[in-house]
């Protein structure tokens, strides 16, 4: 008589004990805040330390686009113009209050120019420290909110609003060149010295602007996060997934999408203000088509659903750049289009949605193996 033995089963190695989903974010946040606040100042050069504040501007821009494109499906080609806006309007303040420093009315590349003895209009009321840092953040918002408005209520989604994001982009950058006399046309604002007080010349102040970047990153990826979580983000997933569906419950998708958009566009407007400090100069060259669509890059290449993913792939998408142009100055565009078709082609969810992929594979991989049995 023929017996089949089945094979003991194998033993299922438990899994190792990770932190629950719950304390995943705050620990993240807490490990970020003594990187940036405690090791980073303390090991850095003053110049490396600079590198990191530029680094870390661009990676509050990719907080925004994990919010719009991340959560929403926004894709949001255009956060240059945002990201100008804020640094035009902190420039000018900084510009003017070096010029009043130095007893002059006009910023020195008016007087180069020879535009006259008078200040143009649209310029005196960022002499007001107030009224310059509001704008920041109001100017960019505003124009997302008019630009949202009729876009959005038009229905208008996918390639077609990237295609028009890319347009006001060009258009930005186009109008600031051509207006040399009053907005420094290809140079933009340089030569910047001063921060409300403080001379950037100092590198104790230098410290203290990356300091006051680095506490701003973390502050709005903590909001992020609890608006991620959020009513209000669950009902942005669910216009990114099935507009429709939204639009049958009740909501009005176009108003969801709407807010997103804006706020992305407060931060990229923030952003571009802290930028100006920490560096020193804006030209059109840092709002055009090529730097928008590198915020988007990072973002994918990090993860654009994952908030901490977006963030440390803009850091290294930006680190990256700034160590490979200067080997390869005319292909590093190429190799930065490179990165984005391979990110979106090859890893939708980007490096932070890496661990996941392997583990289903593995999963998939075990539940497929064949079983043996023995038969004497």
């Amino acid at each position: 008589m023929t017996t089949t033995t089945t094979p003991a089963p194998a033993a299922v190695t438990p899994p190792p004990p990770s932190l629950p989903k719950r304390l995943r974010a705050p620990a993240a946040l807490a490990l970020g805040a003594v990187l940036l606040l405690g090791l980073a100042p303390a090991v850095l050069s003053d110049f490396r330390l600079n590198l990191l504040a530029k680094y870390l501007c661009y990676a509050i821009v990719a907080v925004g686009v994990s919010l719009a494109w991340g959560r929403g499906g926004l894709m949001v080609l255009g956060q240059g113009v945002f990201f100008g806006l804020g640094g035009y309007a902190m420039a000018m303040h900084l510009k003017l209050t070096d010029a009043a420093a130095t007893g002059e009315t006009l910023p020195d590349f008016m007087q180069l120019y020879g535009t006259g003895e008078t200040l143009p209009w649209w310029w005196k009321p960022f002499a007001d420290p107030a009224f310059a840092l509001a704008m920041t953040v109001l100017l960019p918002m505003t124009l997302a909110a008019l630009l949202g408005f009729f876009v959005f209520r038009r229905r208008v989604k996918g390639a077609y609003f990237a295609i028009l994001s890319q347009a006001l982009a060009a258009a930005l950058s186009i109008w600031l060149i051509g207006q040399q006399a009053t907005t420094g046309g290809t140079n933009g604002l340089t030569d910047i010295h001063g921060f409300f007080g403080y001379s950037l010349d100092d590198p104790v102040n230098q410290r203290m602007v990356y300091l006051i970047i680095a506490t701003v990153l973390l502050l709005l990826m903590t909001g992020a996060r609890r608006l991620f979580t959020s009513r209000y983000g669950e009902l942005l997933v669910a216009v990114r997934d099935s507009e429709e569906r939204v639009r049958f419950l009740g909501y009005d998708p176009a108003n969801v999408k709407l807010v997103a958009y804006v706020l992305a566009a407060g931060t990229a407007g923030l952003a571009g203000a802290l930028f100006v400090p920490a560096v020193g100069i804006i030209s059109p060259a840092l709002i055009g088509i090529v730097p928008s669509i590198g915020f988007v890059i990072g973002a994918a290449v990090g993860g654009r659903a994952s908030l901490v993913g977006a963030v440390l792939g803009a850091i290294a998408v930006a680190w990256t750049q700034s160590t490979l142009s200067d080997a390869f100055p005319a292909a590093w565009t190429y190799l930065q289009g490179l990165l984005f078709v391979v990110a979106v082609g090859f890893l939708p969810g980007g490096l932070a949605s890496l661990g996941a992929v392997l583990r289903r594979r593995r999963t998939a991989t075990a539940t497929t193996a064949p079983t043996t049995g023995e038969r004497p």
